[in-house]
């Protein structure tokens, strides 16, 4: 595709504002599975980060996921070596 001048800011059209964003201080369970699958090398489901959560793993209190404190958390698990 071509970008324009008209198409708007940084070359995107007006629907690409409509569009909902992912937050990585806020993801539901399956938009951080598909994150963390895309980006990981290995899948990753909801389950698996309801298991963590269930031993532990940080939540935000609406139940979603901060993606950089889940991080942590992984390394700070691995550190331990359980």
């Amino acid at each position: 595709m071509r970008m324009t001048q008209d198409r708007g800011l940084a070359g995107m059209d007006e629907n690409e504002f409509d569009r909902p964003r992912l937050s990585p201080t806020a993801m539901t369970l399956i938009d951080a599975a598909k994150v963390l699958s895309a980006v990981g090398g290995a899948k990753v489901t909801e389950e698996m980060l309801r298991e963590d959560l269930g031993i532990g793993a940080p939540a935000n209190t609406d139940g979603t996921l901060n993606l950089v404190h889940y991080a942590a958390w992984l390394v700070r698990e691995v550190a331990r070596g359980d």
